[in-house]
C-alpha cells in the first residue's frame, strides 16, 4: 500500500471503537425507549395515560405551531437513532472487512472468522435498533398527533 491508502486504513480502523460504543449507545437507549413505549400502551388501554402535549399546552398556552415543534423536540432523538444506526452498523461492518480480507490472503481463517463475528455482529444490534426505535417513533408519532388533533378541535370549538 502507498502511504496515502495506509494513512486512510488507519485511520478508519480507528474509527471502529467509537462507532461500536455508539451501537451499543443506540441500542440502549432504543431499549429504554421501548419501555417507556410500553408503559405509555399500557396506560392509553387502560384510559390511565397523562397527555404531555396538553399538560404542555395549559402550562405554556402554546398554539398549534408552537405544539407541532414540541412533537417534533421530543420525537428527535427517537428519528435521529432509527435513521443513524443503520448507518453506524454499515461502517460497524465494512471496517473489520479490510482485515477480514487481508486474513484471508494469508490463509488466516481464524483472523478472517474474528473479523466477521465482529463486523456481523454490529450490524444486528445497530438494525435491531434501528427497529425498535422505528416503531416507537412512528406509534408515538400518532399518539401525539391524535392529541394535538383533539386539542385543536377543543379550540376551535
Amino acid at each position: 500500500m502507498n502511504a496515502l491508502e495506509s494513512a486512510l486504513y488507519d485511520l478508519s480502523g480507528l474509527l471502529l471503537v467509537p462507532v461500536l460504543l455508539l451501537i451499543l449507545l443506540s441500542l440502549t437507549y432504543a431499549v429504554f425507549a421501548l419501555g417507556a413505549f410500553l408503559v405509555e400502551a399500557v396506560q392509553r388501554w387502560r384510559g390511565t395515560a397523562a397527555s404531555h402535549l396538553r399538560a404542555h399546552q395549559r402550562r405554556t398556552g402554546a398554539v398549534s405551531d408552537d405544539l407541532e415543534l414540541w412533537i417534533m423536540k421530543r420525537l428527535e432523538w427517537l428519528r435521529i437513532t432509527a435513521r443513524s444506526a443503520p448507518m453506524l452498523g454499515l461502517i460497524a461492518t465494512m471496517i473489520p472487512m479490510g482485515p477480514a480480507l487481508l486474513a484471508l490472503t494469508r490463509s488466516d481463517a481464524r483472523g478472517v472468522g474474528e473479523n466477521l463475528v465482529v463486523a456481523f455482529s454490529a450490524v444486528i444490534l445497530a438494525l435491531t435498533a434501528a427497529a425498535i426505535s422505528f416503531l416507537v417513533l412512528t406509534v408515538r408519532r400518532r399518539w401525539l398527533l391524535e392529541e394535538l388533533r383533539a386539542i385543536e378541535r377543543g379550540a376551535a370549538a
